[in-house]
């Protein structure tokens, strides 16, 4: 089942910028972003990490681009990538000329580490001429001392400011093929400084916790900031910021669009029950078996685990597909209908057998082929496990009718 975004707050209407083949802001779809971490001059191992993290979910990824070397490798590198390559710059304009020159799509600089407004200006004109947007990367942790000192530490109006001031050394050369970033590591900081900037740029805006930390904190810290920006309209692009494998920030920036309803499914979404004393097996072990199998499949369906017939079908019912424990067996359903019922240890294999069948044939196809004895073979097995364990653990049957008697004795 698709989640509709128009459930959460309208998105708010940005310019619209391109990137290679990538258009950023307005009404493109939000785009997955993140960061090699090779030796950019090492071409070959560069490239292997950019088509992973292309096959993983990434629609942008970024380069340093910190030397000489790196800007040779980027001229073999861009084009041969399958994404758009933006190239970060810290501290040497002459770097960001020089990824110019490597054609890179796009050029990231931090307004804290690249100072001289000549130069900050001189990239921009040369930028213009070559038709390669410039996203403003503000960071909490190198912020220019003069706004440090402004505003007493990195505050949401010091990272805006920052923004503001580069944004207008760019408009004197007339250059606004901009996005903008005002990251921080604290997650507060991060979701009030993106407030502001929304409220005072109409710029496409570039979401990310920076320096989030790895697993799973980072992965905790990096949602909370941009899923809630997201939830209220807020961001054209993301990327998490994980000490991690950079394959794990686009699979996370590609799993949160799709599960806020921003992005068509195209990847694997495993729901699974917390269990209970009903459950019939080892919940977490099949889920994570279920994962395992079929995660690397790039089939683009919810896929549920349950511990129990009981409830499970039912509770499940929006799932694409999914199965229940209940006796020994497995009860394996489409769309909430029992399709099948198989033997407990082949659970797991059932469940892909019939993924990739669903995925080949289609949902009505697949419920057309259904085993017609399943349902009642799994309505046995639910009544069976409600007479041995019940249903009604809070004893609702009995409060309800207490209920009613004292109401009725007060009327």
């Amino acid at each position: 089942m698709e989640i509709s975004s128009s459930l959460l707050t309208p998105r708010k209407t940005t310019r619209q910028i391109k990137l290679g083949s990538v258009l950023v802001g307005g009404d493109a779809p939000i785009s997955v972003q993140s960061m090699t971490t090779t030796k950019t001059a090492n071409v070959d191992g560069t490239l292997q990490q950019i088509y992973a993290l292309s096959a993983a979910g990434a629609d942008i990824v970024r380069c340093t681009c910190n030397e000489q070397e790196a800007a040779e490798g980027l001229a073999q590198i861009v084009p041969r990538s399958p994404v758009p390559i933006v190239a970060d710059i810290h501290f040497h304009v002459e770097m960001a000329l020089a990824a110019l020159e490597a054609g890179v799509h796009g050029l990231r600089l931090n307004p804290g580490n690249l100072r001289k407004p000549e130069e900050i200006k001189l990239v921009a004109r040369e930028a213009k001429d070559r038709g390669v947007p410039i996203r403003i990367g503000v960071n909490a942790g190198s912020l220019h001392p003069d706004l440090y000192a402004k505003y007493g530490g990195a505050t949401p109006e010091a990272l805006v400011e920052s923004a503001q001031v580069e944004l207008n050394y760019f408009r004197e050369v007339d250059f606004d093929d901009v996005k903008i970033s005002v990251k921080a590591s604290s997650v507060a900081l991060m979701i009030a400084a993106y407030r502001l900037a929304s409220e005072t740029f109409d710029y496409p805006l570039h979401l990310g916790v920076t320096e989030a930390g790895p697993l799973p904190g980072g992965l905790l810290k990096g949602t909370a900031g941009i899923g809630t920006l997201l939830a209220e309209g807020i961001g054209d692009t993301i990327r998490y910021s994980l000490t991690a494998d950079p394959v794990e920030e686009a699979k996370a920036g590609r799993q949160l669009l799709e599960s806020l309803g921003l992005r068509e499914r195209k990847g694997l979404d495993l729901i699974a029950c917390p269990s209970c004393g009903r459950a019939e097996v080892d919940v977490i072990a099949v889920a994570n078996a279920a994962q395992a199998a079929l995660q690397d499949r790039n089939l683009p369906f919810q896929v549920a685990v349950m511990g129990c017939v009981v409830n499970g079908p039912g509770e499940a019912r929006h799932a694409d597909l999914g199965i229940a424990a209940g006796r020994k067996r497995g009860h394996l359903f489409i769309r909430g209908q029992i399709v099948r019922v198989v033997p407990e240890d082949e659970m797991v294999d059932a469940l892909v057998a019939e993924a990739e069948k669903l995925l080949e044939e289609g949902i009505e196809a697949r419920l057309e082929k259904r085993d017609r004895s399943a349902e009642a073979e799994a309505e046995a097995d639910r009544l069976a496990l409600l007479d041995a364990k019940g249903d009604d653990a809070n004893h609702a049957t009995e409060r309800i009718s207490e209920i009613r008697r004292r109401l009725a004795d007060e009327r």
